[in-house]
């Protein structure tokens, strides 16, 4: 008789709440953030593509350093607790923001907090997850994480309709939630015990590095060329606004996105703990392809908002399992550095995505971006495919 599998730990829904509550401020301004920058600031559309890349890329790189840092420590939490900390201090610089400066200077900090949390914090949700529901743990975190990125939109539209566009007035709502999640994760979350082999030494020493299996560095690399294929969504936003979408009502693209992302990664998270995962990872590339087709097509209509549904399906099958085969490869001692590392490798990618899909942009136009997109992605379908026939015997 099958033994029944554990429960997800109580601790893990508290860190899904804090993700959740967290992504509701991120989003409130995030939302509006690009069609502002393009309206109001008169930005062009390589500039917030470079922005929006660098403020990513900026938090993925930092995880390195924080991800490392939680294993020499033995700690996960306090890292975790700064990281939220920062990303609420730098909501009310949104809304005090006069120009394009402060604006760029509170992303950055914003995107700064989420590098010092994001290694620490999935390092955490590995420690507290039996191995058994690994995939299901990372799956609801994630779900529960992306509830807040379509709420947040949803309530950013609700205000903006009611208080006439203004944009600040918003902005400051945002910090409410950001406050409510730091105070959950300091009071809400106990962190396992853990037991420091003798001296501390530095993980991202050379022999250490060397105790990463070859099976992690290919998740690393394969990672980075999910990135490479999927850009910053602020072009979803733009696209759908260039179709004519009303300024108040641009929010509904990441509400949509996020409310397919949300429902799937859960249920998706599961089947990963009992299905190959290369399967599922390219079946995730399929979905992909399919969306910047759909978005290359056309702009408005039917074309976009299949695109953004496809967009949202294809992270809910692949960022929980991305983040699971991370936990499954790595070595428990190092798997903040491991997650560190991974999210190195994506923040490089996701610069040079973001950077060149404006660049595509402001070239050739919306429809070419998307079909480089689509290229990027065929390529890291192919690579999967290739990898998994060369095991077979």
């Amino acid at each position: 008789m099958t033994e029944p599998r554990p429960a997800v730990p109580r601790a893990i829904w508290a860190l899904g709440f804090v993700s959740l509550l967290m992504d509701v401020s991120s989003e409130l301004i995030h939302s509006l953030l690009p069609v502002f920058m393009f309206t109001a600031l008169g930005m062009s559309a390589f500039s917030i593509g470079l922005i929006e890349g660098a403020a990513e890329a900026t938090a993925l790189i930092v995880k390195v350093f924080s991800g490392a840092l939680s294993d020499w420590w033995g700690r996960r939490k306090p890292l975790a607790v700064l990281g939220y900390g920062l990303g609420a201090l730098s909501k009310p610089l949104f809304a005090l923001a006069g120009g394009a400066g402060l604006v760029v200077a509170a992303r950055l900090i914003d995107r700064i907090g989420k590098g010092i949390r994001g290694a620490p914090r999935d390092a955490l949700v590995a420690d507290l997850a039996p191995p058994e529901v690994r995939g299901a743990a990372f799956g609801l975190r994630q779900s529960l994480d992306t509830v807040g990125a379509f709420l947040g939109p949803l309530l950013a539209m609700g205000l903006m309709l009611l208080w006439a566009n203004d944009f600040r007035a918003v902005f400051w709502v945002a910090v409410i939630p950001a406050v409510l999640s730091v105070a959950l994760l300091v009071f809400g979350v106990q962190e396992p015990e853990r037991k420091v082999q003798g001296r501390r030494v530095n993980p991202i020493r050379r022999e250490n590095l060397r105790r990463l299996p070859p099976a992690y560095w290919w998740v690393v690399g394969i990672g980075a060329m999910f990135t490479l294929a999927r850009f910053s969504e602020a072009f979803l936003v733009l696209r759908a606004a260039e179709g004519g979408l009303p300024l108040a009502l641009t929010p509904l693209v990441l509400i949509a996105m996020n409310l397919i992302y949300a429902a799937s990664a859960y249920p998706l998270g599961k089947l990963a703990d009992s299905m190959s995962h290369a399967t599922l990872l390219a079946a995730g590339l399929a979905v992909l392809i399919a969306a910047d087709a759909a978005l290359a097509w056309d702009g408005h209509g039917l074309a976009v908002w299949l695109g953004v549904g496809l967009w949202g399906l294809h992270l809910g099958m692949t960022q929980g399992l991305l983040a699971a085969m991370i936990a499954d490869t790595a070595p428990a001692d190092l798997r903040g550095t491991a997650y560190g590392f991974f999210n190195l490798a994506s923040g490089i990618a996701l610069l040079l995505a973001s950077a060149l899909a404006g660049l595509l942009w402001d070239s050739f136009g919306a429809a070419f971006t998307f079909v480089a997109g689509g290229a990027f992605s065929t390529m890291a379908l192919i690579a999967i495919v290739w990898r998994e026939a060369r095991q077979k015997p």
